[in-house]
Order: C-alpha cells, then sequence, then structure tokens
C-alpha cells in the first residue's frame, strides 16, 4: 500500500487550470452546443433571405378538347379543363397547344415583418450562445467541485497509510510484549483487527478516488490514472487570506445571462407577432407566350400547328393585401407571447434570487471554514502528543490496548478533520468564486 502512495506522488500532478482547459475543448457536451450554435446561425442565414423573390418558370404542351360554355367556378388544384372560345354545339374535335409563363413574385413589404423575423433568428443564436457559455461555466463548477473532491480523498488515503503504519507500529510492539510474557495474546488478535480495518478502509477509499478520476477522464479527455491532484491548492489558499475578498459580478454571471437572453428572445417574438399579421404589399409580373391548332375562325387545323409561340402577352401590377380576421388572431397570439414573456422573466428573477441566496450561503461556509481552520490545529496536536502518550505508557504495561485503541482513534478523528476543515474552506471558496462569476479570480492566485 505504501508502495501505492509513493507511486501517484511520483506522477506529475494535473493542476486545476490545466484540467478546465482540457474540459474547455474535449468536454462532449461542450462540443455537441457548440454544434447547436452552427445550427442556430445557419437558421438565422435562412431567414435573413425570406425577402428574396419567387421567380417561377411554367412550360406545357397539351392535346385535349376545347368544348367551354358559361358559368363561373371557383378554381382548386388543376382544373381538368383547357380555355378556349364557346361554340353553339358541343366540339370534340381534338386540338394541340403550348404555354410558357415566366411568373415574378416580391412581398417588397409588410410593414417591418422581415426586420422582426431576423431579430427573433439573432436572438435565437444568442440564446444559444448563452446557453453554451452556461454549460461551459457550469462544467466549470462541475469540474471543480469533483478535483476537490480528489484532493479530500487524496488527503484521506494518507491519513489512512499512516493510520495503517500505527496500527503496524502497535501490532510489532504487541508481539514483542507477548513474546516476553508482558501482555496476553488477545492483545495480538485485537490489532490484527484494527489494522484489518484500516487496510479495508484503505481499499474503499481507493476505489471511491478511482471513481472521480474517472467521471473527470470522462469530461476531459485525460487518462484517468493521469488526473493526480495538485496538492498544494489547498494550502495555497488558505495561506492566502484575502483570497475570497473578490468583488462580486452576478449581474455577468454566465446563468443569469441565459435567463435575460430568453427574456430578450421572447420580447424579439412579441414583436414578430406585432408584425406578422400586417398587409402585405406584393409586386407581381408575369409574361407568357402560347400557341393554338385552333385559329380565330374557329378551324380545326392539323395538330403539329398548335406547338410554337403564336402569341405574346405581358403584365405588371403591384396589390396588397390583407386578411381582416387576422386582427383577432394577432391579439390572441400576441396574448399567448406575452404570458410566455412574462415566465421567462420571473425565471430570471428566480434564478438572481436563488444566486443571492447562494451568495449569502456561501459567505456563512466561508466564515465557518476560517473559524474550524483556526481550532483545529490545536485538537490534532492534543491528539498526537495524546496517542505517543499512551503508546509509550502501554510499551512500558501502565495502560491497556482499550485505552490505545481510543488515542489511536482520537488522533484519527483529528486528522480527518484537520483534512475535513482543508475541504470545506476550499470548497467554501470556490463555490462563492462560482456564485459570484469570480472563478477566474481564484485561478489566479493559483500560478
Amino acid at each position: 500500500m505504501g508502495i501505492g502512495v509513493k507511486a501517484q506522488q511520483i506522477q506529475q500532478p494535473v493542476t486545476l487550470k490545466q484540467l478546465l482547459n482540457s474540459v474547455d475543448q474535449k468536454a462532449p457536451g461542450l462540443i455537441t452546443d457548440s454544434a447547436a450554435i452552427l445550427i442556430k446561425k445557419a437558421q438565422a442565414a435562412e431567414t435573413r433571405d425570406n425577402w428574396l423573390p419567387n421567380l417561377t418558370l411554367n412550360y406545357q404542351a397539351d392535346v385535349g378538347s376545347a368544348n367551354n360554355t358559361v358559368g363561373p367556378y371557383f378554381g382548386f388544384g388543376v382544373i381538368p379543363s383547357s380555355s378556349g372560345g364557346i361554340h353553339a354545339t358541343s366540339v370534340s374535335t381534338a386540338m394541340s397547344d403550348n404555354l410558357g409563363i415566366a411568373a415574378f413574385d416580391w412581398e417588397v413589404y409588410n410593414f417591418g415583418k422581415y426586420g422582426a423575423q431576423n431579430k427573433v433568428a439573432n436572438a435565437d443564436v444568442n440564446v444559444q450562445q448563452k446557453q453554451f457559455a452556461e454549460s461551459k461555466y457550469s462544467l466549470q463548477a462541475y469540474t471543480i467541485s469533483n478535483y476537490l473532491q480528489l484532493l479530500r480523498l487524496q488527503d484521506f488515503l494518507q491519513i489512512q497509510y499512516r493510520n495503517i503504519q500505527r496500527n503496524q507500529e502497535i501490532r510489532r510492539s504487541i508481539e514483542s510484549l507477548a513474546k516476553s510474557g508482558v501482555r496476553a495474546g488477545v492483545d495480538t488478535s485485537i490489532a490484527e483487527a484494527e489494522l484489518s480495518k484500516a487496510r479495508l478502509n484503505y481499499i474503499e477509499l481507493n476505489n471511491q478516488l478511482k471513481q472521480v478520476q474517472l467521471q473527470l477522464s470522462a469530461v476531459s479527455g485525460f487518462p484517468y490514472q493521469a488526473i493526480i491532484p495538485d496538492t498544494t491548492v489547498e494550502m495555497t489558499l488558505i495561506n492566502k487570506p484575502s483570497a475570497y475578498l473578490f468583488t462580486p459580478d452576478t449581474a455577468n454571471h454566465p446563468l443569469i445571462n441565459f435567463y435575460r437572453s430568453q427574456v430578450q428572445n421572447s420580447l424579439q417574438r412579441e414583436d414578430l407577432v406585432k408584425k406578422l399579421y400586417n398587409p402585405k404589399i406584393s409586386l407581381e409580373a408575369a409574361a407568357w407566350g402560347r400557341a393554338s391548332s385552333v385559329d380565330a375562325n374557329n378551324n380545326y387545323n392539323s395538330l403539329s400547328t398548335g406547338y410554337g409561340y403564336q402569341r405574346g402577352n405581358y403584365l405588371v401590377g403591384v396589390g396588397i393585401s390583407y386578411n381582416l380576421f387576422d386582427i383577432r388572431r394577432r391579439q390572441l397570439k400576441l396574448s399567448t407571447q406575452k404570458a410566455s414573456t412574462d415566465y421567462a422573466y420571473k425565471k430570471l428573477q428566480e434564478q438572481q434570487q436563488l444566486l443571492a441566496i447562494n451568495a449569502s450561503q456561501a459567505d456563512v461556509e466561508m466564515q465557518t471554514a476560517l473559524d474550524r481552520l483556526k481550532e483545529i490545529p490545536k485538537q490534532l496536536k492534543a491528539a498526537n502528543d495524546g496517542y505517543r502518550q499512551k503508546l509509550s505508557l502501554y510499551r512500558n504495561g501502565l495502560t491497556d490496548i482499550v485505552e490505545l485503541d481510543a488515542a489511536l482513534n482520537i488522533l484519527y478523528r483529528a486528522e480527518t478533520d484537520y483534512m475535513q476543515a482543508k475541504y470545506d474552506y476550499s470548497n467554501a471558496l470556490f463555490q462563492k468564486a462560482i456564485t459570484e462569476n469570480q472563478v477566474n479570480s481564484v485561478l489566479t492566485l493559483l500560478n
């Protein structure tokens, strides 16, 4: 077990900055989110081209009858009849004709709908970008939390390793005293049980450490065996009393920016709804040519004479269209969108309040951790002195194994309390930095 601990120490540690940089570049979730931004940008580019006109080319060559009569009808889809003159009698003689049309249709002005659509598309891009930034920041917090857990578990392993060594020391003393008849053999059994328990704890802690390494490996791309934390992090922060004295910047917190972008996006959609049902002014133009095998005197000539253009026409015009019932549709849709905006705004307020609460909680945790760090060294020194005295008394036959184990457990608890106090301080400091958008300020102290 000692060899395992020393082997870890020989490896070059991965600093927190190195780990965070690798997470920024290789985290699968961030790679996916960055691809989503490209989709929104492509959709925005597509929306910007909504203003383009329609220019449709049509051509057809037909054979059929031209046997029409007077009467109105509603056109729906393709009408199974050919345009032609009206005859006194029914005529079913076949005729040929062709028709080529170039039709131009451009919605030149719609009272701001195009502009509103572009703003919504850009707002969608902004939301996606802010979501990416928030995801990145959350992943930073996740990485920092696990990195601190690694430090905690590594410290715990060291404590457990020392505990194993002390139990081995006690067992050797008992064996020596038992051989000389000073101590009963049962003390050896008790010592062996305590040593085995310490070894089992070490195995479990080592497993927990590997699990955290695997979690960090999944988001950073580092081999999990290579993720050995820098043991100087906690003491570096503890030895800098001003580490937690930074100016909060919650107004630009990535989480707040994300919810703020959703509010702005919803407001842009309100504006789009207002302009979506405005009148539309269109420029229309068409040119066409056609021929027919029926001449002006209603003579049905050979079918071959119906191909090749005989007449040409053009038409240009400006039109305006407006559906009066769109007034009601706009009211209903606008009411729905305003409700969505109100919801987005309330979510923003909720997150702002949660950040403020978390900031206050972080301040309390920081103060508690500082007070604990001031007191624990006294506990640790007293526990260490007590253990050494009990061990000396035991070797001289002046106390029993129960009291020695009690002293050992008190020392073990004092060491774990000190380890936990260091972790609590570092964790509280980073939680405060994460809440107040000052992670980089803390990372700068670790140079």
